[in-house]
């Protein structure tokens, strides 16, 4: 019978174990869900509800959804004592962190003014 990963592992020399063990949490700290973030911050989502002034279920929302704001995902991060960068990847070229993308005044931006219609202003001018 085969030796489990365990018993493998177990027979490593304990500084090879270490690294081993280094890079398995290196490798599973890169694809976290918001929600196992959440829980290694040993954060609940009542806790985070309070920081963020929303309800738990408005975090338990935020957990769930595939598609976020970038706002939203910082705002989440900040919450737990993070800073939220948005890098992308290209191949031959390396990492590249894009900045400016996510820095939001905390106001909304007005919506563009309409410019009334010529046939609008004809009417009151006939009128």
């Amino acid at each position: 019978m085969g030796k489990s990963l365990k018993q493998m592992v177990k027979k490593l020399p304990a500084d090879r174990r270490e690294a081993v063990e280094a890079r398995a949490a290196a490798l599973i700290a890169e694809e976290m869900s918001l929600r196992d973030l959440r829980k290694a911050m040993k954060q609940t989502q009542s806790s985070l509800a309070r920081k963020l002034d929303i309800g738990q279920d408005g975090v338990s929302r935020i957990e769930q959804r595939a598609d976020l704001l970038l706002s939203t995902a910082r705002s989440y991060v900040e919450a737990l004592g993070g800073e939220l960068e948005l890098v992308a990847r290209f191949p031959g070229r390396g990492t590249v962190v894009i900045s400016h993308v996510s820095e939001l005044s905390g106001k909304p931006e007005p919506a563009p003014k309409k410019q009334k219609s010529r046939i609008s202003r004809d009417k009151r001018a006939s009128a």
